[in-house]
């Protein structure tokens, strides 16, 4: 496994994620990461800053060419807290909080040193996510998260879970529903 094919692989999930959610620019996935499952090791015991920036690169180059907001879930030391452009969450009430690779991960401490103005929110509600590694990241999707299977559903070692969301259904048996938004 070497760095380069961590950044093919990872920008190989967001672009089929991407793609099979139909995002569309300014739509935010979230990301949850653990750097230790991707090089073989068991989620939270050998955080790698190394493959964290493979991994965030080739996922945001190909977010931000298409006008899509990174969140990156941090670890549960920061009780899985996320880091996001500002921009993404005009009106978000703010955190204090720097993520370290032993406090928050490899992944988010990556994308808080890339993204222009980076803050930490406690939740968002996103459009999309991936789950690199199995680090839980549904309470960050907004309901109804729908699950969204991957060709690319390995990045290294790390299995990989994919979802999107649609919008809830209300009302009845004679409720008409709008089939482009399932």
């Amino acid at each position: 496994m070497t760095q380069n094919s961590i950044y093919c692989e990872a920008q190989a999930a967001i672009k089929e994620l991407v793609e099979k959610a139909a995002l569309k620019s300014g739509d935010t996935v979230v990301i949850g990461c653990s750097t230790s499952e991707v090089i073989g090791s068991k989620i939270g015991t050998n955080s790698s800053p190394e493959t964290a920036k493979d991994l965030f690169e080739g996922i945001y180059d190909f977010a931000k060419e298409n006008g899509i907001f990174v969140a990156a879930q941090c670890c549960e030391h920061l009780n899985r807290a996320i880091i996001v452009e500002r921009a993404a969450v005009p009106n978000a009430e703010i955190v204090n909080v720097v993520p370290q690779p032993k406090a928050g991960g490899s992944f988010a401490t990556q994308a808080y040193a890339h993204f222009a103005d980076p803050v930490a929110v406690e939740e968002i509600r996103a459009d999309a996510g991936l789950d690199i590694g199995l680090t839980l990241i549904g309470m960050h999707l907004k309901k109804v998260a729908v699950p969204v299977r991957l060709q690319q559903n390995k990045i290294g070692e790390a299995l990989v879970v994919a979802a999107r969301t649609r919008p809830k259904f209300i009302g009845g048996s004679r409720a008409v529903y709008d089939e482009s938004a399932l």
